[in-house]
């Protein structure tokens, strides 16, 4: 007997936006990127406070597209800074509802991808999920060590669009994403590097602080002395040092803008500086993959360059001229994270994958 039709909610927040969709199956029925104005806000002391602002505003989007909320089967937001977990969709429960809106991660929008969808989905009955979020880890142990025991290493990265990237290849290629070996690298505002072996990233860099190549925003691995003396200079305060590595570093340090295609207007107009920039940060992007086929013993069926950077035909073109004699090399620009969302929700509602509990 065929399975009847699932309607899916998929909300994904960020800083200034929230981006809603509607999907059928596998099919997109209708999305939206809702920006907001200061005054959405007015009177939210926090971010968690903004819950009832941007719930609002996702109610207002379907009404308008005559979609009524009780029809949903299912409702799937973008997961957290939550404790280390692996690869999965999980069912949003108290407990998770709880980490998401205390301590570090009720400071990071994407928090509220869950913590909406649990709302949502105790409103009308219906299971609420999140979808590999950042804090996917499935290092090898060797992978752990650091060199400083206080500080081991530890796996943050854009897990929910490498790993839909990694599933959609692997299809291209005949056969379960399981039975590959993949490096990818999700180039955006930070830039990840993952060796995907057989459906596990057994190691990644920490593209959230500051491990790996630089990005048009984060500082990428630097000098640990130089870090340390920048510190104890007085110079600069911890918000200043934090900043450096999260949102002010990178391609935007060396020459004012994080915006790939505006260093690129550069140099087309002779900004060699700009040139010499995005070249470095192309090159340390190849060491770094260099490194994760290194992780899989040069056993790589393909090497995947996803994320907004690689848009940039020249950008991926660098990169492949260094690491294209490694393994073939495939391009997929830009991301889809809500449709790898609505996909994570939909293997559940069809019985292909089980919910995991998060505790």
């Amino acid at each position: 007997m065929k399975r009847k039709d699932v309607l899916i909610l998929v909300i994904n927040p960020g800083s200034t936006s929230t981006k809603a969709a509607v999907f059928r199956n596998d099919d997109l029925v209708v999305s939206s990127i809702i920006r907001h104005a200061p005054e959405d806000f007015a009177g939210a002391a926090s971010l968690i406070d903004q819950k009832k602002a941007r719930m609002r505003l996702i109610e207002e989007m379907l009404e308008k597209n005559g979609i009524k909320q009780k029809e949903f089967d299912a409702v799937v937001g973008r997961g957290g800074l939550l404790k280390p977990i692996p690869s999965g969709t999980y069912a949003v429960g108290p407990k998770m509802l709880e980490d998401l809106s205390t301590g570090f991660a009720s400071n990071h929008a994407s928090s509220l991808g869950g913590i909406i969808a649990y709302e949502i989905g105790t409103s009308f009955q219906i299971p609420a999920f999140v979808v590999d979020p950042v804090v996917v880890d499935e290092l090898q142990p060797v992978a752990r060590i650091s060199g400083i025991p206080e500080a081991p290493r530890r796996s943050i990265f854009h897990a929910l669009n490498a790993k839909a990237v990694a599933r959609r290849h692997a299809q291209k290629l005949g056969d379960e994403y399981e039975k590959f070996n993949f490096v990818v690298s999700h180039m955006g505002g930070g830039i990840s590097v993952g060796a995907h072996r057989h459906g596990m990233v057994i190691d990644v860099n920490d593209a959230l602080y500051g491990e790996g190549p630089f990005s048009p925003e984060r500082c990428g691995g630097i000098t640990f002395e130089k870090v340390v003396r920048m510190c104890f200079s007085r110079e600069y305060t911890e918000k200043e040092m934090m900043a450096f590595a999260l949102k002010n570093g990178g391609m935007k340090a060396y020459i004012g803008t994080n915006d790939l295609m505006a260093a690129e207007e550069k140099i087309k107009g002779g900004d060699e500086r700009a040139a010499l920039v995005v070249e470095a940060m192309a090159y340390q992007t190849a060491k770094e993959i260099g490194a994760m086929a290194a992780v899989l013993h040069y056993n790589v069926d393909s090497i995947l360059l996803t994320g907004g950077l690689a848009k940039s035909t020249s950008f991926t073109d660098s990169i492949k001229s260094m690491v294209g004699k490694i393994a073939p090399v495939a391009v997929y620009p830009g991301e889809d994270e809500m449709l790898a969302l609505a996909l994570g929700a939909l293997r559940v509602l069809k019985g292909e994958d089980s919910a995991a509990v998060y505790s």
